[in-house]
């Protein structure tokens, strides 16, 4: 697996890897992360909202936040939908298991790329390939609290907190480079609420995102996941990355 969340959400940043310190493993916060990734598995479709607000250093290197908000909506295995509207513009993508198309909203053009049979290899390739980002990755992966642990030789349960309401389990996890903060809700099917990435020292640069209206096994007609050009569409193409 791509490390989507720790490696992309500060794509910007050093990330050297854990310290080779003694670990310090908590079992609670392994049992909490394996049971939402278990929950999260065994869904058939999800939507949900994320908002999220990213810290970078402008030209001058002085702090900036960008936030944006995303509507996601997948099928597994091999359908996914999602847009993207913050202060670099808006943006959305449609993959219905043969191809996945980019447009943008503001420049009314768009993209449409072969793709892989499935939601994962998708990601990993477009990612790979072309940078392209997709909104709460990580936690759809199989093997989220196996990455979790090898890239953090500090891994907490720090008891409960309040997030938006909702009564939530706070996990944290750290090495020498990064913190990675995450909230559990209570109700909601022990479904992510918040998480938060803190690159250590160079100002101390945070991502943070919050999942809001989960819909779970919802039922999704599949032309949503078919892209039909607006009026005038440019179709473009791009390069992959060096």
């Amino acid at each position: 697996m791509k490390k989507y969340v720790l490696t992309l959400a500060l794509l910007a940043l050093p990330f050297c890897g854990q310290s080779q310190a003694a670990r310090q493993i908590d079992s609670a916060a392994v049992y909490l992360l394996d049971r939402m990734a278990d929950i999260i598995g065994e869904l058939e479709a999800v939507s949900f909202v994320l908002e999220t607000a990213t810290d970078r250093p402008d030209d001058q290197q002085k702090m900036e936040t960008h936030s944006s908000v995303s509507q996601v909506s997948m099928e597994g295995p091999d359908k996914m939908v999602f847009q993207t509207k913050g202060d670099k513009g808006k943006h959305g993508f449609w993959y219905d298991g043969y191809y996945a198309t980019y447009y943008s909203f503001d420049e009314n053009n768009y993209v449409t790329l072969d793709a892989p049979g499935n939601i994962i290899s998708m990601i990993d390739s477009l990612h790979t390939k072309f940078d392209f980002q997709f909104p709460g990755a990580d936690f759809f992966y199989p093997s989220f609290t196996d990455d979790i642990l090898q890239d953090f030789g500090t891994l907490e349960y720090m008891g409960s907190a309040v997030i938006d309401g909702e009564d939530c389990s706070y996990i944290r996890a750290t090495n020498e480079n990064m913190e990675f903060q995450l909230w559990i809700s209570h109700s909601n099917w022990n479904l992510p609420k918040r998480f938060v990435l803190i690159q250590k020292g160079m100002q101390n640069l945070r991502f943070e995102s919050v999942f809001k209206s989960w819909e779970l096994n919802p039922k999704i007609p599949n032309t949503v996941f078919e892209f039909l050009p607006p009026t005038n569409a440019r179709l473009i193409d791009i390069m992959e990355k060096s």
